[in-house]
């Protein structure tokens, strides 16, 4: 401000008790909690907007876990130019995380304190995927579990972690074990909670598949490719509209299986590396070192559980195999 202008407020006898600096952090009046995957995060924004995208999201979750809310600020400012924004670029100097599209939308992240602030202008609101997809879902990186690239799928309260490369068949035989009555927890993004023993929870809410899924399940025949902001090109149904499935938010772990469909001959179920399966599991962000501890202390609580490897090339075998495992425990 001009010192001119700083006379005139205090000629109205309205002046602040401290001027407020352009860089600080915009008031954001607008306020909800939602629950993830069961974990407390709370959304400030100004912009109702962004609370009817948060909700889309996660409304069909409720809360299972009593921690400390992670906290996502959302800054909408006005202005903004029409075309979508590119895809962000990412950053990590420990203990933060940069998400970097353009100098209007971009989101630090401070995986310490689980705090999230992210700045998008009012025009980029009509690009709503693209929002969901690069920002709204970053806070995720924050709750005190360790993302894990697995399915999951439970039979009589017995849980197993489906793991695999992108393709391996992780959601398709997830749902092809939903089909015959199993619980199912998630079909290839899993949450190992920390300082729980081989706890797993994942979003029971949605199933997403290949296209070429549609040749193997008739009641997804038909289904169009579903709009995406990232990612290979998919089929995400809600399970909301199954009646056959049935949901589970969590389970605990008592055999990892590794989907070999690359050598399926002969078909079969054998022990697997656990040092294989060790690395596989830490796979994933960069974070502190306190973070970091309590995310490997979780992975060897689940490498309590037997690791096996399964190989096969027919859906139905696979299934009765795993029920098999399940039954017998080998």
């Amino acid at each position: 401000m001009t010192v001119k202008e700083i006379e005139d407020i205090c000629k109205t006898g309205a002046a602040p008790a401290r001027m407020r600096h352009p860089l600080d952090t915009p008031n954001l009046p607008l306020r909800a909690t939602f629950f993830p995957m069961g974990f407390p995060l709370e959304v400030r924004t100004n912009a109702p907007e962004i609370l009817k995208m948060s909700n889309s999201l996660w409304a069909d979750f409720t809360q299972q876990y009593e921690t400390t809310p992670a906290i996502s600020e959302i800054y909408v400012a006005d202005g903004g130019a029409e075309e979508c924004p590119p895809a962000p670029l990412y950053r990590y100097q420990c203990p933060l995380l940069v998400s970097i599209a353009d100098s209007e939308h971009y989101t630090v992240i401070d995986m310490e304190r689980r705090r999230t602030f992210t700045s998008l202008t009012r025009a980029s609101l009509t690009h709503r995927l693209y929002l969901e997809f690069f920002f709204l879902m970053m806070p995720l990186t924050t709750l005190p579990a360790r993302g894990i690239h697995a399915a999951c799928v439970a039979r009589n309260g017995r849980g197993i972690l489906l793991c695999g490369d992108s393709g391996a068949g992780k959601s398709t035989l997830a749902y092809a074990c939903a089909r015959k009555g199993w619980e199912y927890i998630s079909d290839d993004g899993c949450l190992v909670i920390d300082g729980l023993r081989r706890i797993v929870t994942g979003n029971c809410h949605q199933v997403r598949f290949r296209p070429e899924a549609r040749e193997l399940f008739p009641e997804i025949n038909g289904q169009e490719l579903t709009p995406r902001a990232g990612g290979k090109p998919s089929l995400e149904l809600s399970t909301a509209f199954m009646p056959d499935i049935t949901r589970c938010l969590q389970t605990r772990i008592d055999f990892i299986v590794f989907l070999n469909r690359r050598e399926p001959e002969p078909a079969g179920l054998m022990s697997y590396c656990k040092k294989v399966a060790r690395l596989y599991l830490q796979q994933g962000l960069y974070v502190s070192d306190e973070v970091e501890r309590r995310h490997a202390e979780a992975v060897e609580h689940l490498l309590e559980a037997p690791v096996f490897e399964l190989r096969y090339s027919k859906l139905d075998w696979a299934v009765e195999r795993l029920q098999t495992l399940v039954e017998e425990g080998r």
